[in-house]
């Protein structure tokens, strides 16, 4: 049974990872140009080998991964497309690992990302307990959402004793009042519910949904870009997500509706071209820096046309630059307006990662320095291995993140009333009750 039937708002959640034990993590980005699945062992790793938030080394044993089709945008359009892409993916990761697999953290772009902040303050008996946070935290989830929307991910990004923020650890520590800060990340339940039914229908089940940009930033932003506070910025292919992190932590995310997708039909339209023509000649000779490109350098593509018998055009590499550019430009000119409206511009500072798969477009780089007015790095996936060369790459950014999410899943606050929050161990006598229910209900 679906786990939307428990009702509205009530989304599947992850237990916590234990710390000293391997676990097989599976999961699947869902993405408007692609399906990725990757299987992977989690092993512990010595205490002296711990890094924040990586309690367990990643090794993947299982790629698999499909042209998206019946998905636009991170949207169900066709359930029985999206659901043979979806099978064929996973059935391809599990021959490479040789294991049957039948859950999944699934990413999410569609359902109007959108960021709210809740805050709370209570009064304590001078030292504070996990009762105070729980409660505290639990006033500062209590943001109104709009008709339709869920809470993706609720975080808490900071603390306060009697008035003074910025404090990490207050268990233990003496104050009269608490405060607490939490960011909430809200999407429209529709789309979830759509991805997960054809989920089921390839007889798998959700175990978490995972924000992409969330996942994005997970895999790409290192530990000192994280607490200092950088921007990540992932470009696929129907949207182009913005994650915002400060102290760590997950604080903010938006999104825009336009990705490497919207690149390729411009050229398809510019040129006369068929689309999968147009996507070849974008990666191949793409490029948004027409200084660079000589007018006398060409290339031959084929003509749009139904019998295929037509001679291949030639077309100048400057003109598909020239085709390129006005798009780029005002895709990172409407991040630049997010990143300035989020009010964390000074978070940011002149740190911004760039990933995904239109990140890779030649002389992007350098056109996003030269709008965004930060210096920028192309970020590729870090932190695990038993990945080829070509699974490296920033278009497996998100799937590489939805790996790395189980170990920081505990930061993120589940009212003790869900379900979920029973779900602490599926090894323990205790985690298999809430495994069982999680399944049941």
């Amino acid at each position: 049974m679906s786990l939307f039937a428990r009702g509205r708002g009530d989304l599947p959640r992850i237990s916590a990872l234990p710390k000293r034990r391997s676990r097989v993590i599976s999961v699947l980005d869902v993405g408007s140009e692609k399906v990725t699945c990757l299987i992977a062992r989690l092993r512990p790793r010595l205490p002296s080998e711990m890094l924040p938030g990586r309690t367990h080394a990643i090794e993947v044993v299982g790629v698999g991964h499909q042209r998206s089709h019946g998905i636009k945008s991170g949207v169900v359009v066709d359930l029985d497309a999206a659901e043979q892409a979806i099978r064929h993916c996973v059935e391809a990761a599990e021959r490479m690992a040789g294991l049957t697999i039948e859950s999944l953290i699934v990413s999410v772009t569609a359902g109007r990302l959108k960021s709210l902040r809740g805050n709370a303050e209570i009064d304590t008996d001078g030292e504070i307990t996990r009762l105070d946070i729980a409660k505290v935290l639990g006033q500062a989830a209590r943001v109104t959402l709009d008709d339709n929307r869920v809470a993706l991910h609720s975080i808490g990004c900071d603390y306060s004793i009697d008035g003074e923020g910025g404090v990490e650890q207050v268990l233990g520590m003496s104050g009269s009042r608490l405060g607490a800060s939490m960011h909430i990340l809200a999407a429209e339940e529709t789309p979830l519910r759509n991805l997960e039914a054809v989920i089921n229908r390839a007889h798998l089940m959700v175990e978490a949904f995972v924000a992409t940009p969330y996942a994005s930033a997970l895999s790409t932003l290192v530990e000192d870009e994280a607490a200092m506070g950088s921007a990540c910025i992932d470009m696929g292919g129907g949207a182009t997500t913005i994650a915002i992190f400060q102290n760590g932590r997950f604080v903010y995310a938006d999104q825009v509706a336009m990705g490497g997708h919207h690149i390729t039909m411009d050229l398809a339209r510019g040129l006369s071209i068929r689309p999968a023509d147009a996507e070849r000649l974008k990666v191949m000779h793409g490029c948004t820096l027409t200084e660079l490109m000589e007018d006398g350098e060409t290339v031959q593509v084929a003509p749009l046309g139904e019998d295929g018998n037509e001679a291949p055009i030639t077309v100048a590499r400057s003109l598909v630059a020239k085709i390129i550019l006005p798009r780029v430009e005002e895709t990172l000119e409407l991040v630049r307006d997010r990143l300035a409206s989020s009010g964390l511009g000074h978070v940011i500072g002149k740190r911004v990662v760039l990933t995904g798969g239109a990140s890779q477009l030649a002389g992007l780089g350098e056109t996003a320095r030269s709008i965004l007015q930060r210096n920028v790095r192309l970020g590729r996936p870090v932190g695990v291995s038993g990945l080829n060369p070509s699974h490296k790459g920033p278009a497996f950014a998100t799937a590489v993140g939805l790996l790395i999410y189980p170990q920081v899943a505990h930061r993120e606050y589940v009212a003790e009333t869900s379900i979920a929050a029973f779900a602490v161990d599926e090894n323990t006598r205790t985690g298999r009750i809430g495994s069982w229910l999680r399944r049941s209900l």
